[in-house]
């Protein structure tokens, strides 16, 4: 078997977050209103689904009328088994027709009162109940009527005012929350669209519209260009196998300004058809004239999945696709779409095969920049900043002499043959520690492999003891590090999903050290 060619190395790779219960409240929420201020209280409100009650976060919503309704949604949602779908129908339902809660509670389990299409179009605008993903409400509600009687008491101010501050937090936390889970009213509320939802091919162009326009700069292509570990892994794998591409029609997905698609000219393909949907095709257009290759390269403008090509079928479908984490931005998605609808029954996508890796990290230095920083800023106490800072996955360089454990791959993508649905995994993992410290992230990288049918192999890294790429690595900083010892074996279980109302962001989510940590890449 022929010998991979490394470029650019220097060394020798669920569930979603849960809202708070608001448990153990210790003020009413009128006395809470009344001690945020007027900015802070125009933040959320919630209105009952069965009287004209405001309240002030969707868990004490539920927690209502579960106390004064005597209905507890959650249990109506598992008796009908209720899909994102059904669940946005009956709380349209229950809002359009004003039906009280003991008739609810008493529907058999078919048929629902709530089946027609017109009950997906919102009653209220914006109803922060429609921008709760259902499932974290039936995995994570334990629904407690926390207005119990004699559990307030009314004579200490000062007891009074940390019961506000408190409840405040976790209202702010919830928000926080809610932002990760929604994306817009109701993506799919009239668009007439199937169950799937959540994936990329069913987007709208409008829906989708954002993530093409920041592609439409130069900047970001002058960013990827420069990226020699990138760019040249592309062009060594095209010229050192001619072979592959000698009189083969090729498929450009996402050509951005072209230098892909060129490099497949000038490798011998017969004919190349790129496609971009942002407008930094139409420089791609002008760049292909200026080296002469209009003959060859045929430019389209257009998403993958809304186009038809003028040809039948590809040969070879090329496409620089790898995002964060490799998955996020899910234009894997795209690639596979073109894969299942262009490419000949003897072609190749590539590059063909990927691998995400794990390590552990011990960096205090860099935990005390970004996550220990916030217990004392200029004398004041701001932890409470940590709840939306720790979830929120970063992309930096991590030095390899911070790496306190051999890395582990998690899961190896063979583009030619993986499905769509197999994008979303779980994956049991065993890490040896190497370095007797504290942990104080997870790191996460990928490798990129051109192989099928190549004479002479090439391969990159994103790693940290590889040559810097634009992306970096992807660090899941830990709030609380924990202790290892040399020669311990970690194990643990990593949970990678798209989030259902932006399928271009990511969820990820450790088992570890008896913690659940779920993480968001947006």
């Amino acid at each position: 078997m022929a010998e991979y060619r490394h470029t650019h190395c220097d060394g020798g790779a669920d569930e979603m977050p849960e809202l708070s219960d608001g448990e153990d409240e210790d003020i009413e929420d009128e006395e809470l209103w009344q001690c945020m201020d007027d900015d802070d209280s125009q933040r959320i409100k919630v209105t009952c689904l069965f009287c004209d009650r405001l309240l002030i976060s969707v868990p004490a919503t539920l927690e209502h009328c579960v106390a004064e309704h005597k209905l507890n949604l959650v249990d109506v949602m598992r008796k009908h088994a209720l899909d994102d779908y059904g669940y946005i129908k009956m709380i349209n339902f229950i809002r359009s027709t004003k039906c009280d809660a003991a008739s609810l509670a008493g529907l058999p389990v078919s048929p629902l009162p709530w089946e027609s299409e017109d009950f997906l179009r919102p009653v209220l605008q914006d109803d922060p109940l429609l921008q709760t993903d259902p499932e974290d409400l039936c995995e994570g509600s334990s629904l407690t009527a926390c207005h119990s009687s004699g559990a307030k008491s009314h004579d200490a101010q000062e007891q009074r005012v940390q019961a506000a501050e408190e409840a405040l937090a976790r209202a702010m936390d919830d928000l926080h929350k809610l932002k990760l889970l929604a994306q817009g009213l109701v993506m799919n509320a009239d668009t007439g669209k199937s169950s799937n939802l959540g994936t990329v091919a069913e987007l709208r162009e409008d829906e989708d519209e954002a993530y093409f326009s920041s592609y439409g700069h130069y900047s970001i292509h002058e960013e990827m260009l420069k990226d020699k570990v990138r760019t040249e892994s592309y062009r060594d794998f095209m010229y050192r196998n001619p072979e592959v591409f000698r009189d083969k029609v090729v498929l450009d997905v996402g050509c951005g300004t072209g230098i892909l698609s060129m490099f497949a000219a000038r490798a011998g393909a017969k004919k190349v058809i790129a496609v971009d949907q942002s407008e930094i095709i139409y420089q791609a257009m002008d760049i292909v004239r200026s080296n002469q290759l209009e003959d060859k390269i045929t430019l389209i403008k257009g998403r993958i999945e809304d186009i038809k090509l003028p040809v039948e079928k590809v040969d070879i479908i090329i496409s620089e696709w790898m995002g964060y984490f490799l998955l996020f931005e899910s234009m894997l998605d795209s690639v596979l779409y073109a894969r299942d609808a262009y490419l000949a029954d003897d072609g190749s996508v590539y590059p063909d095969l990927c691998n995400i890796s794990l390590a552990l990290v011990g960096d205090p230095l860099t935990h005390q920049d970004h996550i220990a920083f916030w217990d004392d800023v200029y004398g004041f106490n701001m932890s409470s900043m940590k709840k939306v800072v720790v979830p929120e996955a970063s992309v930096e360089v991590v030095n390899e002499d911070t790496l306190i454990c051999e890395p582990t791959v998690i899961q190896t993508i063979d583009c030619n043959r993986v499905c769509l649905s197999e994008l979303e995994f779980a994956s049991d993992f065993c890490l040896k520690i190497t370095k007797s410290t504290d942990c104080t992230a997870i790191v996460g990288y990928f490798d990129i492999f051109f192989d099928k049918g190549c004479s002479n192999k090439v391969w990159f890294s994103t790693g940290p003891q590889a040559t810097k790429t634009h992306w970096k690595q992807t660090v899941f900083l830990l709030e609380k590090p924990f202790s290892v010892q040399a020669g311990e074996e970690l194990q643990g279980k990593v949970t990678v999903r798209k989030n259902k109302k932006d399928p271009r962001s990511l969820f990820v989510t450790f088992e570890i050290q008896d913690r659940k940590l779920t993480y968001s890449l947006q």
